[in-house]
């Protein structure tokens, strides 16, 4: 009796379905409660203010925050700005920008709304006069990317140099979000606005395209987006077992689109103990992906082969109140196989879900990891030869932080695996048998670390990187068996 493999058609998945599945663990409860719809309200106690979460408005000038030293009122908006900033040494040079015609009219002139101003009134009427006086020692500036502070600034004045023909040379060292939001709260979330995103492509075949209004169509057949959401296309080969034929050259083909923000939250209200009471930073978002894994991978010794395709980045400002807030977030979107060299995949995937990743903290609990997923995999198509194991999964590693220090990590990978093991047995009297099983199993990955500058938000410094803690999700997309 002889032995010959053959390639089995796994039937009936295309009626398959998968419900919705969710997983997660510490959900973030904000600690400041929801934002107020004014930029600074006042809370209960008189003494702290709500403040609201907001992008900052594109193509103009965001305004400078600073913390006086003296202490004397809140943290406000000012003409002061950074004109320049030395990474190495810590020094600035701190500047007053130029009037804005549009915001301050000439008394008596029309102003840009079509009304003259109050008599004896300024737009800027309800700003202190210690808002725009020059910078001091212990003075707290916080401002959005500038000359040589592409992640923003944030720093404390420790050296007043004097006086340069491009403004005031200061020396400066770092400081946390507590010395300028002092007692007050904010929670919010913030859209990544797609257009601010830089994309640098990392193999051949990979597009972007965004949707900049509704009812537009970007990208590859005029793929149709929702507006927020960016997307990438891919088109790449990966490695081929040596031994496979031509017609099993291994691809993986497909795209992702992501809707992310930021999510931010601050509690300063700590009777009196330092630091803030509450803390929360993450990133969350809608995930959609439909891609295709066919031929016979190359087998993986050791780590699973990972193959980055593109890396994305955004710098957003968000406005906490009047604080100018820059969040860093970093993408990396990967195709991933894990294969052992015999077996030749054909399979198709579409996966639906959201994700949220970030730090939450309390005081006297310290930084607590928060992890989330839910995710729905539409009906998919699949065939897999009769032995041999693969897992491909097509995901993202992110990043976000504040300032340019990363505070959380995460890995989000939404993956399909496949194995068989079928063999059709024949004898010389021409009498055939089959006998085995196969399988197949949709599933998501997502891990993650807190980081020390988490500390940012000027909470106690952690020792270690805290783990978000390995989710994972694994479903049964179809299994059977056949025998004598």
């Amino acid at each position: 009796m002889r032995t010959l493999t053959r390639r089995l058609l796994i039937p009936g998945l295309t009626a398959l379905a998968l419900t919705a599945t969710g997983c997660g663990s510490t959900p973030h409860t904000s600690a400041a409660g929801p934002a107020a719809p004014a930029s600074v309200t006042p809370s209960s106690d008189g003494t702290s203010q709500q403040l609201d979460v907001a992008a900052a408005p594109q193509g103009t000038p965001t305004p400078a925050a600073v913390a006086r030293a003296d202490g004397k009122g809140k943290t406000e908006k000012s003409t002061l700005k950074v004109a320049s900033y030395d990474q190495a040494s810590g020094r600035a040079v701190i500047a007053k920008s130029a009037p804005d015609a549009a915001r301050s009219p000439s008394p008596g002139k029309p102003s840009g709304t079509g009304k003259a101003p109050e008599s004896g009134k300024s737009p800027e009427a309800g700003k202190s006069p210690e808002a725009d006086k020059p910078v001091a020692v212990g003075d707290v500036i916080a401002s959005a990317p500038a000359p040589g502070a592409p992640a923003g600034l944030l720093a404390k004045v420790t050296e007043v140099v004097g006086k340069t023909d491009k403004g005031t040379e200061v020396k400066t060292a770092s400081t946390t979000l507590a010395a300028v939001l002092g007692d007050d709260k904010a929670d919010g979330k913030v859209a990544v606005d797609p257009a601010a995103v830089t994309v640098e492509p990392l193999t051949k075949g990979v597009t972007f395209s965004w949707a900049k209004g509704p009812g537009l169509t970007f990208g590859p057949e005029g793929a149709k987006l929702p507006l927020g959401n960016l997307r990438l296309d891919v088109n790449a080969s990966v490695d081929t077992a040596p031994d496979a034929p031509a017609s099993a050259g291994a691809s993986v083909s497909g795209f992702v689109q992501l809707a992310p923000q930021v999510e931010f939250a601050y509690d300063g209200a700590a009777g009196g103990a330092p630091g803030p009471h509450g803390a929360f930073l993450g990133m969350s978002g809608d995930w959609s992906s439909q891609w295709k894994l066919q031929g016979r991978a190359a087998a993986s010794t050791g780590a699973p082969k990972r193959i980055p395709f593109a890396k994305l980045h955004s710098s957003p400002v968000i406005r906490v109140g009047p604080v100018p807030v820059v969040v860093n977030l970093d993408l990396t979107c990967y195709i991933q196989v894990e294969a052992d060299g015999r077996v030749t995949l054909d399979v198709q995937q579409d996966v639906k879900g959201d994700f949220k990743v970030g730090g939450s903290y309390a005081a006297g609990k310290g930084w607590t990891p928060v992890s989330a997923s839910n995710v729905k995999s539409t009906p998919v198509k699949a065939s897999v030869t009769a032995a041999g194991k693969v897992k491909g999964a097509i995901g993202a590693e992110a990043s976000v932080g504040l300032y340019g220090a990363v505070g959380v990590t995460a890995d989000f990978a939404p993956y399909l695996r496949g194995e068989g093991d079928i063999k059709a047995a024949a004898s010389s009297d021409g009498k055939t048998s089959l006998d085995g099983a196969w399988a197949l199993y949709g599933g998501f990955d997502l891990s993650g670390n807190l980081q020390l500058q988490l500390s940012l938000f000027g909470t106690p410094v952690f020792e270690r990187r805290i783990p978000l803690g390995t989710l994972n999700r694994e479903w049964a997309l179809s299994t059977g068996h056949v025998g004598r």
